[in-house]
């Protein structure tokens, strides 16, 4: 069996803000990147304990976040995808799991909520409103490949579940701003949704272990059901004013494929 890790690192118990966390100049991020990586340990351990004999860890943080030197010895590292969208996952893989993932841009009670970047709005396809998550979700499901497990704050798990019924998924943090923030410019909404209760780092892994054993013994029993939208695609991203531009709205289309709608 083969699994693809999608990795990010705002839904990382213990990642606080995104300046001094999240960005290769900021005070803890090499903190942040051990944080994440012994995520994904304890889930590519919790994979193995059901089984699992293949697993890839794509790093789909901005500027990177894995610790390649912590990184569990069996498990490949993948990163830099030169056709883009899906990050390397195609049919040879028997299911996608996400770590360290955080809920879509203007999600309530979300930490550090975003979409691509902090300039969302929002995206929808089909008029279905999604995230990071959901992006990848959906084009790993065009090509069979179902969503099995995920790790991150409360509001992705909630998103999560509502995008792909059935998922399993842990929860680390919880975020505790009210409002969406769609008022925001970017400046005011990329420290908007600082504010968040986190797990203790063991504790985290702890759940992520014991969640990641359950999904691969679910899926082993009863393979997980794929959500796909249906063609045509279309695509409406609405983004938020900044020092240049008033807040506006770009939409695109793509008649057969939802890969083909994010490369687009």
């Amino acid at each position: 069996m083969k699994i693809a890790i999608m990795t990010d690192l705002e839904g990382v118990a213990g990642v606080v803000d995104s300046p001094n966390w999240c960005r290769p100049e900021g005070r803890y991020y090499d903190i942040a990147k051990e944080l994440l990586t012994e995520e994904v340990n304890a889930a590519v351990r919790g994979f193995r304990s059901g089984g699992v004999e293949q697993m890839q860890v794509i790093d789909g943080h901005g500027c990177g976040a894995i610790d390649i030197r912590l990184l569990d010895s069996g498990v490949e590292y993948a990163r830099g995808w030169p056709d883009g969208w899906p990050f390397g996952i195609d049919s040879s893989f028997d299911a996608v799991a996400w770590v360290g993932q955080h809920a879509k841009a203007g999600t309530e009670r979300a930490h550090l909520a975003h979409t691509q970047s902090f300039a969302y709005v929002d995206l929808s396809v089909n008029g279905v409103s999604i995230g990071e998550f959901g992006q990848i979700a959906f084009c790993a499901a065009e090509l069979g490949v179902p969503a099995i497990f995920g790790s991150g704050d409360q509001a992705f798990a909630d998103e999560a579940a509502t995008l792909m019924p059935g998922i399993e998924t842990v929860v680390v943090k919880r975020g505790v701003t009210s409002g969406k923030g769609d008022e925001c410019t970017l400046d005011q909404y990329q420290l908007r949704n600082a504010g968040a209760v986190h797990f203790a780092p063991q504790r985290a892994r702890d759940l992520i272990f014991e969640g990641a054993a359950r999904a691969i013994e679910r899926f082993r029993r009863n393979p997980f059901k794929v959500r796909t939208l249906d063609p045509p695609y279309e695509s409406v991203t609405i983004l938020r004013a900044d020092a240049e531009h008033e807040r506006r709205e770009v939409r695109k289309s793509h008649d057969s494929s939802f890969i083909g709608l994010m490369n687009s």
